[in-house]
């Protein structure tokens, strides 16, 4: 079958850039210039055009498959094993296991004329093969094909990261911005260049945008409640594919919108309260068609925190008081309490003020959308929590991925019983965070003036391997406190190699036997069982290490010496 014959006649070439959406495919590069001057016929595979190009690789050796990675479109004048009918097929069964995207073999003689016997050897070589495989009877120059894919392959992957730089920049500012509702489903609307719905979860129709949106949105309790087809997500992600009903899908086609949708819940997993619906657009069409869904979703749930916590002022309000109090030397503390009073936090003269500080867990490289969207949802779960066990409370944002509160405990209310109760009644909203708690004291100034000690308290409990309780206190991190407190003081740095020196020399088997040892406290018995180790073997290795630190274990003082280093140098040093 002849390239014309496929691509049909009226197929003009290709010298630019192709414009396809999802990418450069075999019938594209086929499509070139340079590739029909070269009389190009299709041997097989032609139902497989349609065969993403990743690359262009040029090979005449038959041992091909080592060079591959999948989707590349192999150039080749078979030069090496034209003749060889085995040759041939083992070079294609090759490529179809190396996931190549499809091959185009030039055979030329020397003299330019077509090389007829080679030609027949390949196509019996490609005969019943999914492979596109084309032959070239006339020569053409690899290196011109290869310019022309590259390009548009590199144009595309910067039109990508373009593409994608505009879609975040787009949410960040609307986000940035609180725009309302209306503005950021008119924005994806034209973004995608198809209609979109914003429901909420009884399917009524909150918001829409793009061209016809209005009569999908005047027809969507037909086309989606009793039809079956509005049923209720789940994930987190944009569910790609959701198939409409029977009855829906001709409703549909008679709207003038594809069979299958996008859509993507709104609200954080515990607090769900909408979706956005992206009917009618495939994603050949708009290729981050998900990525636009979500980073909209993201935004209208900001959005919609922000309109629904009124107390976002005063929070503000709040965390500026805070830092005033923190970073100021020398305050009275009547007049604290009257500023505190000004902004709705009153606690009884000696009630017990708590400081507490929860501290949101997040990878340092995680979006700062995600991250304030995680912040938000926890401040206003604890604002809640106290409300609900009566409990006065002053808020503070302290730094990006975590908050401080003050919380006041009038009379003789069990301190421990109170934060349990707080803390024990918030949702799970699918992000991990740790509480630590500070020393309470009468006085407010005193009580603000040891939120950095509860910060510090959140950051180390978060390293621990298990976390089991609600919040901590220093008593709970203990020495893994101090050292965090004191970090990388060069002093501990040169205490814990003095210590472990002989042992850092990447001996980590060594070290970690350290560890196993100074867990049981020296019990030979129990370190034995925990280790799985002979009487004999554990002698043996408790006399070599002895041997390698130059002390001996059974001395007290040596063990907390060493459990110090250790502590140290597994916080810090790694």
């Amino acid at each position: 079958m002849t390239i014309d014959d496929e691509l049909g006649a009226g197929h003009t070439a290709v010298t630019a850039e192709p414009d396809r959406a999802g990418g450069l495919v075999v019938a594209d590069v086929l499509g070139f210039g340079e590739i029909r001057s070269g009389g190009p016929e299709i041997l097989s595979g032609n139902e497989r055009l349609d065969r993403p190009v990743r690359w262009i690789h040029i090979a005449d050796a038959p041992e091909v498959e080592r060079f591959l990675e999948g989707g590349e479109l192999v150039l080749t004048t078979a030069q090496t094993f034209r003749r060889s009918a085995p040759a041939m097929a083992q070079f294609l069964d090759q490529l179809e296991h190396a996931g190549a995207a499809g091959v185009v073999v030039e055979l030329v003689n020397d003299d330019s004329t077509s090389d007829d016997a080679a030609a027949t050897v390949l196509r019996a070589a490609a005969a019943d093969r999914s492979l596109p495989v084309i032959c070239l009877r006339r020569r053409v120059k690899f290196v011109r094909i290869t310019e022309l894919a590259h390009r548009a392959l590199l144009g595309q992957q910067l039109g990508r990261l373009e593409r994608a730089r505009e879609i975040h920049e787009t949410y960040t500012q609307l986000s940035l911005e609180r725009a309302e509702v209306g503005v950021i489903v008119a924005r994806t609307a034209a973004l995608l260049g198809a209609p979109v719905i914003l429901e909420d979860v009884g399917h009524r129709v909150l918001a829409h945008a793009g061209d016809g949106s209005e009569t999908l949105a005047a027809q969507w309790r037909d086309l989606v409640v009793e039809t079956g087809a509005g049923r209720a997500e789940t994930g987190d992600r944009a569910e790609s594919g959701d198939r409409l009903g029977a009855s829906s899908s001709a409703l549909a086609g008679h709207l003038g919108v594809d069979r299958r949708w996008h859509s993507v819940p709104v609200g954080l997993r515990a607090r769900r309260w909408g979706r956005l619906v992206v009917p009618g657009i495939t994603h050949a069409a708009v290729p981050d068609v998900e990525q636009i869904v979500e980073r909209a979703a993201q935004a209208l749930t900001l959005t919609r925190m922000a309109e629904r916590d009124e107390r976002d002022l005063v929070l503000q309000a709040q965390s500026g008081f805070v830092r005033e109090i923190l970073d100021a030397r020398h305050v009275d503390e009547d007049e604290v309490r009257v500023r505190a009073r000004s902004l709705g936090f009153d606690p009884p003269a000696r009630a017990r003020l708590v400081p507490v500080v929860v501290r949101i867990d997040h990878d340092p490289a995680a979006d700062p959308t995600r991250i304030q969207l995680w912040e938000r949802a926890v401040i206003a779960e604890v604002t809640e929590a106290t409300a609900q066990a009566d409990i006065a409370a002053v808020s503070a944002q302290l730094q990006s991925g975590s908050f401080g509160l003050i919380l006041a405990l009038p009379g003789r209310r069990d301190e421990t019983k109170v934060l349990d109760r707080v803390f024990s009644a918030m949702p799970d909203l699918d992000v991990m965070w740790t509480v630590g708690v500070g020393r309470s004291d009468v006085s407010l100034i005193a009580a603000i003036g040891r939120l950095p000690t509860a910060a510090q308290v959140a950051e180390v409990a978060s390293t621990l391997e298990v976390r089991e309780q609600l919040f901590y206190r220093s008593a709970d991190v203990r020495l893994r406190g101090l050292l965090a407190v004191l970090g990388e003081d060069s002093r501990l740095r040169a205490f814990a190699e003095g210590e472990l020196g002989p042992l850092l020399d990447g001996d980590d088997e060594m070290l970690d036997f350290l560890d196993l040892v100074l867990t049981h406290g020296g019990n030979k018995s129990a370190l034995a069982r925990a280790g799985f180790l002979s009487r004999p073997a554990l002698y043996a290795r408790l006399a070599k290490l002895e041997e390698r630190l130059g002390v001996s274990l059974d001395d007290a003082e040596s063990r907390t010496a060493l459990h110090v280093a250790l502590l140290w140098w597994r916080m810090h040093a790694r």
